[in-house]
């Protein structure tokens, strides 16, 4: 009688409504990078199942220039958002808003608190002091990432091994990160892939008003212009094409101007720069590209490349494993950092659009079946639930 009311009381428990914070993005609602679109799909989603999500955001401007800031607002689609405070300075912005939000979620009335990312994951003992449950997302190894200085990394790698020792639970994105974290620290983690919406393809209208762009006119990359996006090795493949289409790169800086102008002096005239771009402008390039082209030394989980997926690209991928295991077979593969096959296999798909044509007709349907964003929030939220429930089985579990 005892261990089935125990049981009872548990399950009531897990299907309880949750009240969550999640920090580490920049801001919501936002594309300022992969992260926060993975916020911003993950608590609105938990939010329309009745749970009750904070997202505390970064003040300051956009991370592409303040001429993309948009109007703050405290709520957005069901999901409360607070500004915390933040230096708007380079390598000062991420640290000083995870400080801050840590503190908040601290001391807040949460269950659950979801930092994203292994910066902001230094700040998990704080949280976790004051007896909340901690899980931490790793988007990817990030004190690897070129653009970082000796201090930034340190202070990274820091997050890392605060989150190894914190968190109550950690989500990886990716089997090779979930084996580096097994390996280094011996620290069991939990694979939950990002997913993508099925989409809407859209005509070239306003892609052709300010571009000339048409359908299967021009080549596309679409991401962050930083170092491990490999950016570079395409703009060097570019130059010996045979091709009149375009070479188009969408994308604005992370504290990286200095790449992006070598990238622009390095450029021809067929390659065309686009900045940062969103909603209108963003669907239609990903419904026209020719080729998506993903050159990255570097990744997480790429969502731009599941986003060109399910808009039905043909995707032209480095080889890491990031990017391998999102494609399987479904996508032109190149040794990562060789110019010369990623010249060779870009010039291929170029001479030969019947070939381009089967990876298009085959991209939607595979990935929108395999990674749906309904599934990672039912496994996210039943992380939560479950890992609280045996935390509170092992505190109250009732004397023989």
């Amino acid at each position: 009688m005892l261990f089935r009311k125990w049981g009872e009381f548990m399950k009531n428990k897990s299907d309880r409504k949750l009240n969550i914070a999640m920090f580490g993005h920049k801001r919501i609602p936002s594309r300022e990078g992969g992260i926060e679109v993975v916020v911003m799909e993950l608590s609105t989603r938990m939010a329309a199942l009745g749970h009750s999500v904070t997202c505390f955001n970064r003040s300051g401007h956009h991370v592409s220039g303040q001429e993309y800031d948009e109007e703050r607002v405290s709520e957005y689609k069901g999901v409360k958002l607070k500004n915390v405070l933040t230096l708007d300075r380079t390598g000062l912005a991420a640290i000083t808003a995870s400080v801050s939000a840590a503190i908040r979620t601290a001391f807040g009335k949460f269950d659950v608190v979801h930092i994203h990312a292994e910066g902001p994951a230094f700040m998990c003992w704080l949280p976790k002091m004051l007896g909340k449950h901690v899980i931490v997302t790793i988007h990817g190894l990030d004190w690897a990432r070129a653009k970082w200085g000796k201090l930034a990394s340190w202070y990274i790698k820091s997050g890392e091994k605060n989150a190894v020792k914190y968190a109550d639970q950690i989500i990886v994105l990716s089997k090779g990160v979930q084996d580096y974290f097994r390996d280094t620290y011996h620290r069991d983690t939990v694979f939950i892939p990002n997913g993508v919406n099925k989409p809407e393809i859209k005509k070239a209208c306003e892609i052709e008003k300010r571009w000339g762009l048409q359908k299967d006119g021009y080549v596309l990359f679409l991401g962050r212009l930083v170092p491990e996006k490999g950016v570079h090795y395409l703009v060097e493949a570019w130059k010996n094409i045979r091709t009149d289409k375009k070479l188009v790169i969408v994308g604005g800086s992370s504290d990286t101007q200095d790449y992006m102008d070598r990238l622009k002096s390095l450029a021809g005239h067929d390659m065309i720069f686009t900045g940062f771009q969103q909603g209108q402008v963003l669907e239609e390039m990903y419904s026209n590209a020719y080729v998506y082209v993903l050159p990255s030394d570097l990744e997480g989980m790429p969502l731009s490349l599941l986003e060109a997926m399910s808009y039905g690209n043909c995707c032209l991928v480095s080889s890491i494993e990031e990017c391998t295991q999102v494609t399987e077979d479904h996508a032109v593969v190149f040794e990562k950092g060789n110019i010369q096959d990623l010249r060779n296999k870009l010039q291929e798909l170029l001479d030969h659009p019947q070939e381009v044509k089967k990876y298009q007709d085959a991209a939607s349907a595979y990935i929108c079946d395999k990674y749906s964003w309904d599934d990672v929030v039912s496994r996210t939220v039943s992380l939560y639930q479950d890992s609280m429930a045996r935390l509170d089985r092992h505190e109250n579990k009732p004397a023989m």
